[in-house]
């Protein structure tokens, strides 16, 4: 990413120069929609990178101009004219694994005047950070001449490494993206205080030793599992029928991460009037017939505000646990990729199993409990990110997650597939070269490892890691 012209001016209005921010004139950002909008911000680089720096010979034009996937950012004037422009997109040929870079940021000289070029820079830099989010990006870089560094670093941005761009001295600098962690401490990480006062000295408390934190608890004195969620009260109130359908499927992941087999359900449901309630049996009751297991009971109650949870009992010789991983474990991802994003809920929850078999909903149930790993824990609303950091939590290590090996619908953007409800999503862990669950109609691969340490990081292609996670998801500590 090219910064043309001096960038000290930006630098005092960052520091609280009001002085400067008066004297700069309004621009709007917007994305090159046209070829003439196009033309006119490749004039620009022309005239900066060819002509004024000679960074270039003839043209600074490459194969990221001619990629469809790249979007042009340009900033105008009042007049409307274009004034200045970025480019950003993805780093690599092939799919897009949320790693991409930004570059050719370029300001025109007269918009300089009057300590405009930093305000249209900044402008021009953090556009192209939210539109890099947007498009669930979690891997963002540029490369920009030495003296726009500090520019950057002002601006949020970390040094990464030197390099050599047309012969003259660049640094690598790189964007941090916290969309992983905020949603995984959002999710979880209140777990651990909360629930201290239900540990104690109380025996098979939170699942007892080795269980602790798991998607659901052995109950003592026999083979019986139980597992219970509840539905977030505003999804039941606006989409009754999917928070029905919700509540059978997050109990069923629950007692398959542990490999058991389901036994019957049991629900509490809370609505405004019975119509509300009706349509929220209706989805539970079509999800217990279709994943073929029965509602055995539970309670209703009318005139009180929408509410929903729902328990399941299954059984298990020898309960997988969900702290059962060990530094040097496969990290393996089985993800039904089939449907779509639920309508309402684009990016945050994916729907496949409203469209599945009987014998398909129940072969990929069965995926641990015929595979036994070392350890396992359903995608949860931590995401899959997330969730591994919990798996690697009750482990007593860290995760790394090879983002280009994570099995993934062409649908959704790495951000989202990350963070969301991904339907059925299972990850285990076992030892390098163990048989993988059957997953039916699922992908499944083996997309990373857990190490020593604590968190979740992410490996790219080219090598480079970087942090998803920084430590415990939950608190818990080791199961």
């Amino acid at each position: 990413m090219y910064l043309d012209g001096d960038t000290a001016p930006d630098i005092l209005a960052l520091l609280g120069d009001r002085s400067t921010l008066a004297r700069r004139p309004p621009v709007r950002i917007e994305q090159a929609a046209d070829a003439a909008t196009l033309r006119a911000y490749r004039r620009l680089r022309h005239e900066a990178f060819v002509r004024e720096q000679r960074l270039f010979g003839e043209h600074d034009l490459d194969d990221r101009d001619d990629d469809p996937r790249t979007v042009t950012l340009v900033a105008r004037d009042a007049a409307g004219a274009v004034v200045g422009g970025v480019r950003l997109g993805p780093a690599c040929d092939g799919p897009d694994i949320g790693w991409w870079t930004g570059g050719r940021l370029v300001v025109t000289p007269a918009a300089r005047g009057a300590g405009a070029t930093g305000s249209t820079g900044a402008a021009l830099v953090r556009a192209a950070c939210a539109r890099a989010e947007a498009e669930g990006v979690l891997r963002f870089e540029a490369t920009v001449q030495v003296r726009a560094e500090t520019f950057f670093r002002r601006l949020g941005w970390t040094r990464v490494r030197p390099v050599t761009v047309a012969g003259a001295p660049h640094v690598l600098m790189r964007r941090p993206i916290g969309r992983v962690a905020a949603h995984a401490a959002a999710a979880k990480s209140a777990l651990g205080p909360l629930l201290a006062a239900l540990a104690g000295p109380v025996p098979h408390a939170l699942g007892g030793p080795g269980f602790v934190g798991d998607d659901g608890a052995p109950v003592p004195g026999g083979d019986l599992v139980a597992a219970c969620d509840a539905i977030v009260p505003s999804m039941v109130e606006r989409d009754p029928e999917w928070a029905g359908w919700c509540s059978v499927l997050v109990n069923l992941n629950d007692l398959a991460a542990m490999g058991a087999a389901p036994a019957g359900l049991l629900d509490a449901l809370a609505a405004p009037d019975a119509a509300h309630a009706a349509r929220v049996l209706d989805g539970l009751a079509r999800a217990a017939r279709a994943f073929g297991v029965p509602v055995l009971g539970g309670h209703t109650q009318l005139g009180v505000p929408a509410a929903l949870s729902v328990t399941a009992l299954g059984h298990a010789a020898r309960p997988v646990p969900g702290g059962g991983g060990r530094p040097g474990h496969a990290v393996r991802l089985t993800a039904d990729l089939g449907g779509g994003w639920r309508t309402g809920y684009r990016g945050r929850q994916w729907d496949s199993t409203t469209s599945r078999r009987t014998d398909e909903l129940r072969a990929m149930l069965g995926a641990v409990a015929a595979g036994r790993p070392a350890a396992a824990k359903d995608v949860s609303m931590a995401g899959i990110a997330g969730t591994l950091g919990m798996l690697a939590e009750a482990s007593g290590c860290a995760a790394v997650l090879d983002v280009a090996a994570v099995p993934r619908p062409a649908a959704a953007s790495m951000g989202d597939w990350l963070t969301c409800f991904p339907g059925f999503a299972m990850l285990t862990t076992d030892r390098p070269g163990a048989p993988a669950p059957p997953p039916g109609p699922a992908a499944s691969a083996v997309c990373g490892e857990l190490t020593t340490g604590s968190g979740v990081s992410l490996r790219w292609p080219d090598g480079q890691v970087t942090e998803a996670v920084g430590g415990p998801v939950t608190g818990l500590g080791t199961a």
